[in-house]
């Protein structure tokens, strides 16, 4: 045993990336059922024939050209998809990216060692820095263990892009600007990102060779805080970056060009380890409801944040923690990581600092002064006004359902994850009177570079079980007969997204290729059925369980009628945290969670009362 230990520590965390196997296309005709499939909750019979033929004048003409086409880029390439998702989903999209594309979630501190607690922010704030770049750390000396699902190793290259990284706005497309290096590939900045009251510092982390202890990041934290409160607030540059993508391009381009200088400055914001925010809010939060923390997460104060940078970790005056990341370079699943080592650290330090509390003469944090003019003050301040105005029309409900979680459904012989989704099928169709198409994310990193497939959990399968839980006249066993058939078909579909023969992302290279050849855009997607089903990024539902462990976020809906909905499963509760927009009369996040909680109790009970 001890030397299996051994041997496993002696494992790199990039040292498989060469051998992990392409990502492959799946057959077109079984791609092309499976669409078939999924459409068919949101069509009558008529709709259902002419969507079949067209599904089949594709297979047999040009979706196949276009599928031999794929085939030949997929051979050059080991992953075909990877460059046309990051500039589809993420750098050609032109809405702000930090509202609509961001996700946030707070830290989890708060459940035990750190409730929230006026004038501890610093103190705290100091110790989470101190983790989170022990983590940094051991991310460069390839320490960080290897994700596996049993011996098979999974694809760990966005782990690459949590530390300085930095998204780039272009006038039509923007690029991602990735600093880091691991300790055999050379130097990577040290430097971090300090935002508070409209103004940014910079400050080194690595002094005389060794990372700055939490009582020298105190010191640090403390001088920029003092500093804030006597003197006027700066200029909010930070702002432009809630902006819209090709108006914040220009601004930067103006910004550049009034002095040179400016460059040099958005250049250390670029390469910083992350931001790290200083927000005067202090946010309510409790175990059980987390509403108002995550709502502040994504509405704060846009001047604090830089919200194209990958990871900014947010301390509010009230010791509580979170964060905001940029989704373009990478899935929160490398969050949730970081996330649970520095929560794990807290709590085996009962959140103290426990050694030396010396503080050595090190240089004190560098302000980043920009030179600004009336346009760019004027540009900020519109920036201000367009995120907070969009801002105070999300609503947020996240709430923690404590009744039995993980430990009672894994008992019931029920997958808890689909135990969820279909929860969410049933109270989407209870409160609005029809099924929810609806985007789970599978993840693919058995691939090299591989990230997320979709899963449609809106199956005809669930739509059929929430009928006979609305029908008065169905029995106890028909309902749970047709909800282990729901079950059944949830937990297909999710071991075939992640085995790379989902059929969204094949559908979407195949309109690229269609695009990139210069051809017309197949029918097949301009379809009524396609983007009522979702296609096109059009799912009412946009949902995504964030894993077993303490850790919970969320992002906005995909569409204006929709919602967002992230969860987390523990042994004894489940976590969700919904979004939507209060300008949308129809939905309500609020209710929708309720009538959730509501479903989860109704499923527990088929499975006791039910005879089999």
């Amino acid at each position: 045993m001890e030397n299996q230990l051994a041997k496993s520590t002696e494992e790199r965390t990039f040292q498989y990336q060469d051998s992990l196997p392409s990502l492959p296309v799946p057959p077109l005709e079984e791609s092309l059922k499976k669409y078939l499939e999924s459409v068919k909750p949101f069509a009558n019979e008529e709709e259902y024939k002419k969507t079949e033929e067209i599904v089949q004048k594709f297979q047999n003409g040009i979706g196949a050209e276009l599928h031999q086409k794929l085939l030949e880029r997929a051979k050059g390439k080991r992953n075909w998809l990877e460059e046309w998702w990051l500039n589809v989903a993420y750098l050609d999209v032109r809405i702000p990216s930090q509202l609509n594309v961001n996700f946030a979630g707070p830290s989890p501190h708060f459940e035990h060692y750190w409730p929230p607690k006026e004038g501890t922010h610093l103190e705290r704030g100091s110790i989470i820095l101190w983790h989170n770049l022990n983590y940094w750390q051991l991310l460069r000396k390839e320490k960080v263990p290897v994700d596996k699902v049993g011996n098979t190793p999974l694809d760990m290259n966005q782990f690459r892009m949590l530390f300085s990284t930095c998204k780039v706005p272009g006038i039509t497309r923007d690029s991602i600007m990735n600093y880091f290096r691991t300790e055999s590939e050379g130097h990577s900045p040290s430097h971090l990102a300090v935002l508070c009251r409209g103004r940014v510092f910079v400050f080194d982390v690595i002094h005389e060779g060794s990372l700055i202890t939490p009582p020298e990041f105190l010191r640090q934290l403390t001088h920029i805080q003092e500093k804030c409160r006597r003197e006027p607030e700066g200029p909010g540059i930070a702002a432009l970056t809630s902006e819209e993508r090709t108006r914040w391009a220009k601004a930067r381009e103006y910004l550049i060009s009034l002095d040179p200088e400016n460059l040099t400055l958005l250049e250390k914001i670029q390469s910083s380890l992350f931001v790290y925010s200083m927000e005067d809010g202090r946010p309510h939060v409790t175990p059980e409801d987390y509403s108002q923390i995550i709502s502040i997460l994504f509405s704060g104060d846009p001047t604090v944040r830089w919200g194209d940078k990958s990871y900014n970790l947010i301390s509010f005056s009230n010791g509580v923690f979170g964060c905001n990341c940029d989704h373009a370079p990478y899935d929160a699943m490398v969050m949730v990581h970081i996330a649970h080592y520095v929560d794990e650290k807290i709590l085996e330090n009962e959140g103290r600092w426990k050694g030396s509390e010396k503080v050595r003469d090190l240089p004190f944090p560098e302000e980043l002064v920009f030179t600004v003019d009336e346009k760019i003050l004027n540009d900020i301040s519109q920036a201000k006004a367009q995120y907070l105005k969009e801002a105070s029309n999300l609503q947020f409900a996240a709430y923690a359902f404590t009744s039995f979680g993980k430990k009672l459904t894994k008992k019931k012989k029920l997958h808890p994850d689909t135990f969820i989704q279909l929860a969410l099928q049933l109270a989407y169709y209870r409160l609005h009177g029809r099924p929810g198409c609806c985007y789970e994310t599978a993840m693919t990193r058995y691939f090299y570079h591989g990230r997320t497939e979709t899963l449609r959990p809106c199956t005809t399968e669930a739509v059929r079980w929430c009928q006979f839980m609305q029908d008065p006249s169905a029995s106890l066993l028909e309902r749970q007969q047709k909800m282990l058939e729901a079950f059944a078909k949830h937990n297909k579909m999710m071991k075939e997204c992640s085995s790379g023969r989902g059929f969204d992302r094949h559908l979407l290279g195949l309109l690229l290729t269609a695009r990139e050849e210069g051809l017309p855009t197949p029918e097949l997607y301009t379809d009524p059925l396609f983007s009522r089903s979702g296609g096109g990024g059009n799912f009412v539902l946009s949902t995504s369980l964030v894993g077993y462990l303490r850790i919970q976020g969320v992002v906005v809906p995909m569409v204006h009628n929709g919602y967002g909905f992230f969860y987390h499963i523990r042994d004894d509760r489940f976590v969700v945290a919904c979004s939507a927009w209060k300008s949308c009369p129809e939905t309500d996040a609020e209710k929708l969670v309720q009538l959730i909680f509501h479903a989860f109790h109704d499923m527990m009970q088929l499975m006791n009362t039910a005879h089999l």
